[in-house]
């Protein structure tokens, strides 16, 4: 189970996004197809990786001009601001952060985009609401996984698509293992769980067309660089590339569709 007092923490008081590590306001390890790792990397570079892992998802929903779009775990907000790019007609984030909620109103000056306090198993949301839902780098911190998937295909309309990209787990001996390499496992902040269980929970909530594909090669190795060459607070460590190379942990890209036929 995830301590939401460590998510507190990290992501209320601590602001995770202000550390150097992540760069620009947004809080994912990056997408680095096309940056160049065998040389100096700059905070611009860095900013890039983040937006184009939004863009990455953006592509698979596809989100289309005039939707209604929703993101699960919106942070500071700078995601659902990049979901602009693509012309919806309105885009709301929730977060389980009081204070991510805050920032990423504070910095809102759209009027199509709001952000609200929620859980991803609770979303406060009416049935059919939206056309598209996507979440970038928060499933790992989620206690319901069933829940979010069933409260996923709740709020959205027949036809809706669901994008999600995050760290899963390869398998599901690999919690000890990944709690001794990372610290972010063994606080309960990161939750290991298992790439195939969250394909059965979004299977068993009523989705079509689950599919999950590997991006890892995409992330880990410029994340590990990044780490190497850029800033990097003590408790960010080099594991996570050694956890992907011994099969633990991979970086997912997963996408599925609500049936058309179905109910709300």
């Amino acid at each position: 189970m995830a301590d939401r007092t460590e998510v507190q923490r990290v992501y209320g008081a601590g602001d995770l996004a202000a550390l150097p590590v992540f760069a620009g306001g947004f809080i994912n390890f990056g997408y680095w197809a096309g940056i160049p790792l065998d040389g100096d990397l700059t905070v611009e570079q860095r900013v890039a990786t983040q937006e184009a892992l939004y863009d990455v998802v953006l592509d698979a929903l596809p989100v289309r001009a005039g939707d209604h779009v929703l993101e699960v775990g919106c942070g500071r907000g700078l995601g659902a601001r990049r979901v602009l790019h693509r012309d919806p007609g309105l885009v709301r984030g929730v977060d389980l952060t009081p204070e991510q909620v805050a920032r990423a109103t504070a910095a809102n000056d759209d009027p199509r985009v709001a952000f609200v306090q929620g859980s991803s198993s609770d979303l406060p949301f009416p049935d059919a609401s939206f056309d598209a839902l996507l979440s970038v780098e928060a499933a790992q911190h989620f206690e319901d996984v069933p829940g979010f998937a069933r409260e996923s295909a709740r709020v959205l309309a027949p036809g809706g698509r669901f994008a999600l990209t995050t760290f899963f787990a390869r398998h599901d001996r690999a919690g000890q293992q990944l709690a001794e390499l990372l610290k972010t496992f063994a606080s309960g902040l990161d939750l290991a769980h298992p790439v195939d269980d969250v394909l059965d929970h979004l299977r068993e909530a009523g989705f079509e067309q689950v599919t999950a594909h590997s991006i890892g090669e995409h992330v880990w190795r410029g994340l590990d660089r990044w780490l190497e060459l850029g800033p990097r607070p003590d408790r960010w460590d080099r594991n996570w590339l050694r956890a992907f190379e011994r099969g633990l942990v991979d970086y997912y890209l997963i996408t599925a569709r609500k049936p058309a036929g179905s109910g709300v």
